[in-house]
């Protein structure tokens, strides 16, 4: 391999996703308190909806734990490629309960307010909930966005968005569009119970509460087919694709490669499988324990798990990075 420095040597993804999740716990906690209390006290839909949202939020913080500290765990005999994929999975449980705890139960209650609506009261002690909520979820969505704009900014990507969509780090996504959807959230919320207070109509108030709802359910799908995603085997990036076969190409006994296959098997953890042509004309033995030493020096670098080389025959075309 090429002496510099290259994205294999190092995760393509910032593990430091305990710190964000643990920043968006402790805020979620004190907004989901604050929030319930506002909402028994002025009896607001879209208070309550928020306060759904913040206990939903609160509770998929507890699984994106357990999702980083599962999916950390290496390789054993059970599990030849280790327990990377787990984290899908928890993170998965984290977006269903999104959509339940919080898309679900915001709606339901949205259009029960609209047909038993009670009358509005202590609008300011919303709006006080309202701007804390705002000021915290913004620290939150700042220190995600900030990981964010570092990865990405690491691996090569242009955009921000586009990054956390196809990262194979599903705590940094989950984190980013929950705090995102938060912000928007608390908008929608201090909107419906603006237009309460101006027109003294309660319905504005309960469709806030539903728009809240439609923007969990928004953000809960697209987390569980992400995570679904990587649980069928998302392979990797085009760009990091040609940065492989260029490595591959680069090692002193790697002559041509025919065949590459790279799928994520956790967070920054991929799985290889190649057919490649060695350099000189060597015995079989020989062929193969120079393979073995291949694969050995592959599964160096920090984002592979496990390499797996086959060698290539002549009449197959050789493929360019």
């Amino acid at each position: 391999m090429s002496a510099e420095s290259t994205p294999l040597q190092q995760p393509t993804e910032d593990q430091g996703s305990l710190t964000t999740v643990l920043i968006a716990f402790g805020a979620n906690l004190l907004i989901a308190v604050a929030k319930t209390i506002a909402a028994m006290i002025t009896s607001s839909a879209s208070m309550v909806a928020e306060a759904a949202h913040s206990w939903a939020d609160t509770g998929n913080e507890v699984l994106l734990l357990i999702a980083d500290r599962s999916g950390r765990r290496g390789r054993d005999d059970g599990h030849p490629l280790g327990y990377g994929r787990d984290s899908y999975v928890w993170s998965m449980f984290a977006a269903f309960g999104l959509f339940t705890a919080g898309a679900v139960v915001s709606i339901m209650h949205g259009f029960q307010q609209l047909f038993a609506a009670e009358p509005g009261e202590h609008f300011l002690i919303n709006y006080i909930v309202l701007a804390i909520a705002f000021v915290l979820e913004g620290t939150s969505f700042v220190q995600a966005f900030r990981q964010a704009r570092g990865s990405a900014d690491d691996t090569g990507a242009e955009h921000t968005l586009e990054y956390v969509l196809d990262t194979s780090n599903p705590t940094l996504r989950a984190v980013f569009f929950e705090d995102a959807a938060a912000l928007i959230g608390v908008v929608l919320a201090a909107t419906g119970i603006a237009a309460h207070q101006l027109t003294g109509s309660p319905v504005p108030d309960a469709l806030g509460s539903i728009a809240v709802g439609i923007l969990l359910g928004v953000i809960a799908v697209v987390l569980i087919q992400r995570n679904r995603n990587f649980l069928l085997g998302q392979q990797i990036s085009p760009e990091l694709r040609r940065t492989v076969l260029r490595e591959l190409l680069a090692h002193p006994d790697v002559e041509r490669i025919t065949y590459l296959h790279v799928e994520f098997v956790g967070p920054s953890r991929v799985y290889l499988v190649a057919a490649v042509d060695l350099t000189g004309n060597e015995r079989e033995h020989d062929l193969a324990v120079r393979l073995r030493g291949v694969e050995r020096d592959l599964e160096g670098y920090a984002v592979i798990e496990e390499a797996v080389l086959t060698l290539a025959t002549q009449d197959e075309p050789a493929l360019e990075p």
